[in-house]
């Protein structure tokens, strides 16, 4: 590797080639309101929503917040977002009756699991199902440890009086489960994910915070689910043809984790009143007037390498210096992902940038500015200005009414 070269993975990002406005605000929480009082002062002077997007390095640590400050200042967010099926209720519910029926003595915790993610009949009529968990944790500890065929388990449920009588119904469905062909295994888990979105669905609701996070997750993770097991029933069919597998609910559970684990795709709205909130490996390529970005705070953006070498011997191997040049350079020193996003992210930017960070962590330890920040000539934001954008009025900061083309601001 020439010195070129190696000097080619520590290069400096180009600044970027619009106006560059820069927020510091005290917690992550009062970024995310900074930020959708941005947009809501964009949108108050002209601008589409759609001409505006906010950029994250990784949303698991925004979304949260972005949602409940979009909520307050009554705007419709769109997430870009991968959904982790194999980490849903729906999933877990659906791999869990296969597991029960792909054992032929299922162990108590095993016989109950389903119940836990909130398995109901056919006949289910609220309230009575699905079946709290602290019920269901009453009758498994009532119920004999070691494992059962479920015959067994039928005849210790209707003899033992502390067992939930609900739980009788629930081993008399599993006995009546059919082998499992193709077409009966779609009949039956398309039913499980039926009856949890009619009955499982609404307790997410009942139980989640105003902002409803976690009822658009699992939401969004039943109709995943159900295309799961529609996907599951023509592949289940050709691995039997083939022989790869053996007609068994566990193939069946090996299988529908093989589909869930590949890439899903992403959201994709038409909704014209939503701003869209993407991750930073999405922006590549797109065009949009006004990007602001979240998170520039050294250790999250870019992250924080883990390497057993330390920072100041890397320096040294990259530069090439004295007999350490002999050593080859490891690219995720430079952290060289994070940076080509967050080029990305400056080129997508057509009339203006605003980039955001906060000072302080949940412990009130300093949160030093990306290093990336560097890279760019901004115009901070004084507090004054900012206390003024998170007024009622909402008016926006010098440097971003400059940002505005003259049609918008002679529109005001």
């Amino acid at each position: 590797m020439t010195s070129t070269d190696r000097l080619s993975l520590v290069e400096p990002l180009d600044d970027a080639d619009v106006p560059v406005a820069e927020l510091a605000t005290t917690t992550r929480r009062e970024e995310a309101r900074t930020v959708m009082a941005t947009v809501a002062g964009l949108r108050d002077v002209g601008v589409p929503v759609r001409d505006v997007a906010v950029v994250a390095r990784n949303l698991d640590q925004y979304e949260e917040s972005l949602y409940r400050a979009a909520v307050q200042y009554g705007i419709t967010p769109v997430f870009w977002v991968q959904l982790r099926v194999t980490q849903t209720r729906p999933y877990a519910l659906i791999e869990s009756v296969c597991d029960v029926l792909g054992t032929r003595e299922p162990s108590r915790e095993t016989l109950c699991r389903p119940l836990e993610h909130r398995w109901c009949p056919a006949s289910a009529t609220s309230p009575s199902w699905p079946i709290d968990p602290g019920g269901v944790q009453v009758s498994m500890q009532a119920l004999p440890d070691g494992p059962r065929t479920l015959g067994e388990w039928h005849d210790e449920l209707e003899e033992n009086p502390e067992a939930d009588e609900r739980l009788v119904t629930y081993v008399e469905w599993l006995g009546e489960c059919p082998e499992p062909t193709p077409a009966a295994v779609t009949d039956v888990l398309t039913d499980v994910v039926e009856m949890y979105e009619e009955h499982g669905l609404p307790v997410t609701k009942a139980n989640d915070s105003p902002a409803l996070i976690e009822t658009e997750r699992d939401a969004r993770a039943v109709v995943r689910v159900k295309t799961l097991v529609q996907q599951l029933r023509h592949k289940y069919a050709d691995r039997l043809d083939e022989g790869t597998l053996d007609r068994s609910w566990s193939s069946v559970a090996e299988l529908a984790q093989l589909i869930a684990t590949q890439r899903p795709g992403r959201r994709e709205h038409s909704n014209a009143r939503a701003v869209d909130i993407l991750e930073a490996n999405d922006v590549w390529l797109l065009d949009v007037p006004y990007v602001i970005t979240v998170g520039l705070v050294d250790g999250e953006w870019p992250k924080q390498t883990e390497s057993v070498i330390p920072p100041e011997l890397q320096e040294e191997i990259l530069r090439g210096d004295s007999r350490v040049g002999t050593l080859a350079p490891r690219t995720a020193w430079t952290t060289g992902r994070d940076r080509d996003q967050f080029d990305d992210v400056l080129r997508a930017a057509g009339e203006g940038l605003i980039v955001t960070r906060h000072i302080e962590n949940l412990a009130g330890e300093e949160r030093r500015p990306s290093p990336l920040i560097e890279h760019l000539e901004t115009d901070v934001v004084p507090d004054a200005e900012q206390k003024r954008l998170l007024s009622p009025e909402r008016e926006l900061p010098d440097v971003v009414r400059a940002m505005l083309d003259n049609e918008v601001t002679g529109g005001e």
